[in-house]
């Protein structure tokens, strides 16, 4: 900064001041150029940093849902994005389509309670009904609600009986359900609270006023809740490490991480996930660190599917593909912020390599013609080549590190050197377009959050993710949540063997 003000001092010079300095030789006029050129570079290299930090920020104002990961939420109202889906629009109309079966309440044949109506009175003569009349038939309709809900209250008896044999004194035992001395909760309503924060995830005091409003008293305090919690993660912890050892079998997963506020500091869920089966866990790092004590990357061997994250790039036992759904919104960016051409270009071809791989394998396909890959791998090679001639590198200044690239650049380096990955879709059938199941499976917990601000503790998180993990995973069998979770508590968890 002194050299700063030194050359500036130079430049606003005065002509008395520059004639006092050219009759002083011609070694004084060379240090002033000197000095006034240092200034100018100074200042090129001021108005070059502030040029790249106006473009960053500009960037990160023009970043929103639709031309990044950014979500939804972070839009805010002013500048909301006009909804316009990257899925191409339909033959169909919106709703139901024709020949569509439908759904409505049909009549049962037995039917709980049966209240007949007679008429008050003929609507003819004014007569009274007397309890003479004809009764010609009846029409009949049919009312499905909810019965007034209590809860129900069952005593049980351990009887005492003195052996007619030996005159030994034997009590029965009582069964799971009231293995506790005195008054408990049955299983039932314990699944119903753990379902309400688990699934539906509603805190623990609206639980508590939720099932206060339904029953009544005694229904269970936030304290019964939280113990109901604790035994539930306790009874999944050999359910949780069945699931980590099919993910690390599966021929294809899914991963992705996520921020969740836990105490005063924040910590990574992570997820790993298929069609099937799910699984999430609490870490302090997002990186290797916690990818390697979760154990599930470093034991696969199939297609990982992910966004290209550094911790998931180290792992060489197992192949990759990159989310393309990703790599859509990040070409929308480029094309519409800093107008290049080749990102619309390059975002068309992949949305036609998507349809033709869904047309080829719904009409039982397994796999693209070699004509046919041949013509997408050279539309690919040459918008990249394109890419890269609209990103040139950035020169270097002279400064420690690699200087900072732009957004462009950066995603054509991706595309052009991880483009196995990028296009590992189009030549296997069986690894997904883009990793939309991790975001559907860790999208949940980020609404649990929204819900509820946080986690006080690590331990009401990792409760909260194991049995999130189980509840997925149930769900995804097509199975009853309420009755897995009444399975955990009196012991026999489900186990989804059809995943198997």
């Amino acid at each position: 900064m002194a050299r700063h003000s030194v050359s500036c001092s130079y430049l606003m010079m005065t002509r008395e001041n520059i004639l006092a300095v050219y009759e002083k030789g011609p070694d004084a006029v060379v240090e002033l150029v000197e000095l006034l050129f240092a200034q100018i570079d100074e200042q090129q290299e001021m108005i070059d940093a502030l040029t790249l930090r106006v473009n960053e920020l500009e960037d990160q104002l023009a970043k929103n849902s639709r031309n990044s990961s950014k979500p939804p939420s972070s839009d805010g109202f002013a500048n909301k994005p006009k909804p316009k889906s990257l899925r191409a629009k339909g033959a169909n109309k919106p709703g139901g389509q024709k020949g569509h079966p439908g759904s409505t309440l049909s009549f049962v044949e037995n039917p709980d309670r049966i209240i007949s109506h007679a008429p008050k009175g003929c609507e003819g003569c004014g007569m009274l009904g007397g309890g003479g009349e004809m009764v010609l038939g009846c029409e009949r309709r049919q009312v499905v609600d909810v019965p007034p809900l209590a809860l129900e209250v069952t005593e049980h008896r351990a009887r005492r009986e003195r052996c007619m044999g030996c005159g030994r004194i034997n009590t029965s035992r009582f069964p799971a359900e009231a293995s506790l001395a005195g008054v408990s909760y049955g299983p039932r309503i314990k699944a119903l609270g753990v379902y309400l924060m688990g699934y539906q995830l509603l805190p623990y005091e609206r639980t508590r006023e939720l099932l206060l409003d339904l029953f009544g008293s005694p229904a269970p305090g936030v304290g019964t809740l939280h113990s109901n919690v604790k035994s539930c993660f306790a009874g999944l912890e050999g359910f949780e490490e069945w699931i980590k050892e099919r993910l690390s079998e599966a021929e294809v997963a899914h991963f992705d991480e996520t921020g969740l506020r836990v105490g005063a500091s924040g910590a990574w869920v992570h997820v790993s996930s298929t069609r099937d089966l799910t699984h999430y866990a609490l870490h302090a790092k997002r990186g290797s660190e916690a990818t390697q004590e979760i154990g599930i990357l470093p034991t696969f061997g199939g297609v990982a599917v992910h966004d290209g994250w550094s911790a998931y790039r180290a792992y060489d036992e197992c192949q990759h593909a990159l989310c393309n759904a990703h790599h859509l919104r990040e070409l929308t960016f480029v094309e519409e912020e800093q107008k290049q051409e080749w990102a619309g270009r390059m975002k068309e071809l992949l949305k036609e390599i998507e349809d033709e791989v869904r047309k080829e394998a719904a009409s039982g396909g397994v796999g693209l013609s070699s004509e046919k890959l041949r013509e997408f791998e050279g539309r690919y090679e040459g918008m990249v080549r394109a890419g890269l001639k609209a990103n040139p590198p950035p020169e270097r200044t002279g400064k420690r590190g690699r200087p900072k690239q732009s957004k462009g650049k950066n995603l054509v380096d991706r595309l052009e050197k991880q483009r196995g990955w990028v296009l590992r879709f189009m030549k296997d059938f069986g690894v997904p377009f883009d990793n939309n199941q991790a975001e559907r499976d860790v999208r949940m917990v980020k609404v649990r959050q929204k819900i509820s601000g946080g986690f006080r503790t690590n331990e009401g998180a990792e409760a909260f993710l194991r049995i999130r993990s189980y509840i997925s995973t149930v769900r995804k069998q097509g199975e009853n949540v309420l009755a897995a979770l009444e399975g955990v508590l009196v012991g026999k968890p489900f186990i989804p063997h059809a995943a198997e």
